[in-house]
């Protein structure tokens, strides 16, 4: 294991950001442009976590062990300084120890490995997918969602986890406690739980409940 040990750069947010999902930011604090200079001369890759407690501004925050190493898959330096990209999710990581936060926050972490998903994941990828499509339905009936809006799940049941807790009305805590997750399996059942309890919150909203 020490021999994965790398050092990122991290980036503490208030949202999680999932393996093979995107997430859009603008970047302006000071330490933070830095960084991105640094993994736009570099391979692009950096880390981000959840913050438990605080701020994303200004440091002193409590942060999640658990995060994603992303790459910087589009970036723009606007004329004042600030950045406007897009990072892509790419696979877990541990942080082991975080490093001082100068001239941004680093840390040294080591990849998430997972044990192989089993013979059941494709079949429970259907379920998912199926009470997922629930779900979008309830939430266009009360208006929350578009009816264009498309549920086409990766066949792949570990992609598959992550797009749909990227799509579903979860919360960061909720993501985060999957993200923290070993095991595909695990993972799977977790997601499943998670939304079937959803689609019963809001079959109870639509019944006016």
């Amino acid at each position: 294991m020490s021999g994965d040990l790398v050092e990122l750069p991290m980036f503490p947010l208030g949202n999680v950001l999932l393996p093979s999902t995107l997430i859009s930011l603008q970047v302006f604090e000071d330490r933070y442009r830095a960084m991105v200079h640094h993994c736009m001369a570099g391979d692009r890759r950096l880390g981000v976590v959840l913050i438990e407690r605080g701020s994303e501004v200004g440091g002193g925050d409590v942060r999640f062990d658990v995060g994603t190493r992303a790459t910087i898959a589009d970036a723009v330096e606007l004329d004042d300084g600030r950045w406007i990209m897009v990072l892509a999710g790419v696979d877990r990581v541990r942080v082991q120890r975080w490093l001082p936060d100068d001239p941004y926050p680093r840390a040294e972490v080591v990849p998430c490995a997972d044990p192989p998903a089993g013979p059941e994941a494709p079949a429970r990828r259907d379920d998912l997918q199926g009470v997922l499509c629930r779900v979008r339905a309830l939430q266009v009936e009360l208006g929350e969602a578009t009816d264009d809006d498309t549920v086409d799940l990766s066949l792949d049941p570990a992609v598959a986890t992550w797009q749909a807790v990227g799509l579903a009305p979860l919360g960061p805590l909720d993501a985060q406690r999957v993200l923290g997750t070993d095991g595909v399996a695990e993972r799977l059942d977790m997601v499943l739980s998670l939304l079937d309890e959803e689609a019963g919150v809001l079959a109870q909203r639509v019944d006016g409940g």
